[in-house]
């Protein structure tokens, strides 16, 4: 089940004021920098959680509807759904009606039992799902300890630049930010 990002977050957890506030940086010669790095942290913490975190339109590509008529998402947390296509075998997009679902928001399901879907013509993505998924659209939405750790990583980023290149500390999260977003992180089978 392929997700693919339509729309990225209006606005990132932090401005960048705050987090050269927070960094004590007192200069605008780094401002593109800090701001690359307030993304890429984003982008990090949400990987590692399974979560996004501010509110960003993604589409679920599936071959078939479930048998038991529920879509888990690995992804979340679920919003809305936006729109429903399935594709004839000529590649003809058919709208389906979003209100012919039941959406479990603090679950990440969405549900319809499996024969009142049509079936799609072709084989391989014969199915689009439009959702929107994350805590909303401010970031005072986002839980503090995720909107924390997306500071605490940009700042450890920017101080520790020069480390980049030696490749020390890229791969995984330093501890104390691991152990932040523990909590918050979706567990996979």
């Amino acid at each position: 089940m392929p997700m693919l990002l339509l729309a990225g977050p209006a606005m990132e957890p932090w401005t960048v004021a705050d987090l050269k506030s927070f960094l004590r940086v007192e200069h605008d010669a780094d401002d593109a920098v800090i701001a690359s790095l307030l993304t890429a942290a984003r982008a990090q913490i949400e990987a590692a959680t399974g979560r996004m975190l501010l509110a960003q339109r993604w589409r679920l590509v599936r071959h078939a509807w479930p048998r038991d008529g529920r879509i888990v998402l690995r992804g979340g947390p679920l919003r809305a759904l936006i729109a429903v296509r399935t594709f004839d075998a000529h590649g003809a997009a058919h709208d389906v009606d979003p209100a012919s679902f039941v959406l479990d928001l603090a679950g990440g399901v969405i549900a319809s039992p499996h024969w009142a879907l049509p079936e799609p013509g072709r084989a391989a993505a014969g199915i689009e799902l439009d959702l929107e998924l994350g805590y909303g659209s401010a970031a005072d939405d986002v839980p503090p300890p995720l909107r924390h750790a997306v500071r605490l990583l940009a700042a450890h980023w920017y101080d520790n630049r020069g480390d980049a290149a030696s490749g020390a500390g890229t791969a995984v999260l330093p501890g104390g930010i691991a152990a932040m977003i523990a909590g918050y992180r979706t567990v996979t089978l």
